[in-house]
Formats: structure tokens, sequence, C-alpha cells
């Protein structure tokens, strides 16, 4: 495989890679929002009888949802930075420039970064 092929793969795979982990990381924001809202509802319930082992497990929950939303931010940060690496790497190269991927890749960025 020439250069240029092998460059053109790692951007595939970077770009897939990040947009992967930016899905992730919203997905995980989004629970951590669902699940503060039911712990709210669960405590103001608590006056009602609400279950205090529903609020324990939902505040665990919560807890763990708060741990990978930082892990997933930063395997996201990691893998944005290894795509921008790629990315400057790429441009570089006048024969790439209005490829594809690397048209792409740029977009992955982008939309990461937001």
């Amino acid at each position: 495989m020439s250069d240029n092929a092998v460059l053109l793969k790692q951007l595939k795979i970077k770009s897939g890679s990040t947009l992967r982990l930016f899905k992730e990381h919203k997905l995980y924001q989004d629970e951590e929002v669902d699940l503060r809202r039911k712990l709210d509802k669960l405590i103001a319930d608590n006056a009602n009888n609400a279950e205090e082992w529903d609020i324990r497990n939902t505040r665990r929950m919560l807890e763990e949802s708060q741990k990978m939303i930082a892990d997933s931010a930063s395997r996201l940060g990691q893998a944005a930075q290894e795509l921008r690496e790629l990315l400057l790497s790429a441009e570089q190269d006048a024969a790439l420039a209005q490829d594809p991927e690397l048209l792409k890749a740029q977009e992955a960025l982008e939309i990461v970064s937001v």
C-alpha cells in the first residue's frame, strides 16, 4: 500500500471512531439529565413513601453516568487530537487535497469540536 492509501485508511478509521465517541458522550449526557430528573422526582415523592432503595439506586446510577461522561470526554479529546494530527499530515499532501475521505475527516472534526 502506498503512503497515501495508508493515510486515507487511518483517516477513515479515526474519523469513524471519533464520531462514535462523540455519540457515546452525548448519550451519557442525556442519560445523566434523565437520571437527575428521576432522582428529583423520587426525592419530591419521598414524602409520599418513595422507596429509599430507589433513591439510593438512582443516585448510584447518576454517579456512574457522571464517571462515564468524564471518561468518554477524555477518550473523545484524545481521539479528536489524533484525528487533527492526521489531518494536518494529510493536508500537506497536494494529491489528497480533495479526497472524499479527507473531507469527511474534516467534517467529523468540525462536528466534535462544537
